[in-house]
């Protein structure tokens, strides 16, 4: 199915097909087709970012590095970052759309509700190596003008190298990023994210 701009999703002007190369268009619509094949309906953030048609092809690559290029976190981890990050934000868009992916990939909806609405209440439910990870990505995004060296060295103490380290801070840096400019356009969670990844039986 072919990308179409008819729906106001956010509180921006919706995307204009005509203000976008060719090249540009091929791109977004092979974004959606993924979707649609994993999920059965696509994310409407991804219709609402083609307003900014370069930009938005520069995000699609920052995520790529972020979570296909890269294996020293697993994808699992970068998600469960990804939630403390945005429940600390507020950011409801993106606590929506991730949680999803993180109940697909543990197979825990409670779990992933627990940790979207306060990850101490994880403590002992999860790893400690996990645990750590999200004590950090809490403290990152609440205390920003106090992050010294014991972050790193409570994650290095936590069994976490260097490698680790500096994909946890990207993975962090990342959704403050995200988060701020997702919840300044408002898109419209699709239905699709509330009930998907609830059901294992």
């Amino acid at each position: 199915m072919a990308l179409e701009f008819n729906e106001q999703l956010s509180r921006l002007q919706k995307p204009d097909r005509d203000e976008m190369t060719d090249e540009e268009y091929a791109v977004f619509n092979k974004n959606v087709e993924t979707m649609e094949k994993n999920w059965g309906f696509i994310n409407n953030l991804f219709k609402v970012l083609p307003l900014n048609a370069k930009q938005y092809i520069g995000f699609l690559n920052l995520k790529a590095n972020l979570y296909n290029d890269t294996c020293y976190l697993t994808d699992a981890q970068k998600e469960m970052i990804g939630i403390v990050v945005s429940s600390c934000n507020c950011c409801s868009y993106c606590l929506t759309t991730h949680g999803d992916n993180l109940r697909g990939m543990w197979k825990n909806p409670a779990l992933v509700d627990r940790l979207s609405y306060n990850y101490r209440s994880c403590k002992g439910m999860i790893s400690d190596e996990d645990y750590a990870l999200c004590e950090y990505a809490w403290f990152v995004t609440a205390h920003p003008q106090e992050i010294d060296q014991e972050q790193v060295d409570k994650l290095r103490e936590a069994g976490f190298n260097d490698h680790q380290i500096l994909e946890a801070a990207f993975i962090a840096g990342f959704f403050n990023y995200t988060n701020r400019w997702v919840s300044t356009i408002a898109p419209v969670a699709n239905d699709g994210h509330y009930y998907h990844n609830r059901n294992f039986d």
